[in-house]
């Protein structure tokens, strides 16, 4: 399904946005809904098959997402009826005291919202019409936003690396447009929706913690 609007997608503008397991559930529209689980675990699990198109050398941040939706799937399975919202399912976790899965939701969190801040760099620097090729500065710019705060000198270290092996923008869109090229316009469209949903669902996280008072800020 499109993610842009929720049509079946010709073969000429489909995007890998189009093919990913699930969508962010669209709090731009009702922010007071909760997060439901399964929705919030495929939607992240595509975020990682998007991770995987930056390149082989992102492996560390895709098998760190990884390890984290493991964590809350298997959790999630244990009780679907109960666990089927993610805040209820948290709250129930820090009730008992069981601060796994917490964890795991707080990291995979800041994971999206490094993808999201990325995303929205390419987004306004095509906004700007400037279409710039070196992704490398939008990397480096997400982590500091996101990510930075939380690592210790080899977690910088080790996305200063990252950032010089970022694909280039042609070659990026080349692997969201399904390996086709010119497909800039229709990669932007699905990006632009996937990154909305994204960053809000990020942002009421980053609330329910700070509400609930979760967040750790320990550095790794």
């Amino acid at each position: 399904m499109s993610v842009s609007n929720g049509g079946l997608p010709s073969e000429e503008s489909a995007t890998i946005f189009s093919t990913l397991p699930g969508q962010f559930p669209n709090l731009v529209e009702n922010k007071n809904q909760k997060i439901k689980t399964r929705d919030f675990i495929d939607a992240s699990s595509g975020v990682v098959t998007l991770v995987e198109k930056f390149g082989k050398v992102f492996a560390p941040v895709i098998y760190d997402m990884n390890g984290n939706i493991r964590k809350i799937t298997g959790k999630y399975e244990e009780d679907k009826d109960k666990n089927e919202f993610m805040e209820d399912m948290i709250l129930k976790q820090k009730e008992a005291g069981e601060l796994v899965v917490v964890n795991a939701l707080q990291w995979l969190r800041r994971a999206l919202h490094f993808v999201s801040c990325f995303f929205q760099a390419i987004i306004e620097d095509s906004d700007n019409n400037n279409y710039t090729q070196d992704l490398s500065p939008f990397v480096k710019s997400a982590y500091k936003e996101t990510l930075e705060r939380y690592h210790g000198w080899l977690g910088t270290q080790l996305f200063n690396i990252l950032s010089r092996f970022a694909p280039n923008r042609q070659q990026l869109f080349y692997h969201l447009g399904l390996e086709k090229h010119n497909k800039e316009e229709h990669v932007l469209r699905d990006m632009r929706v996937f990154t909305c949903r994204m960053a809000a669902c990020v942002q009421k996280l980053v609330d329910f913690y700070r509400e609930h008072d979760l967040e750790t800020h320990e550095r790794v």
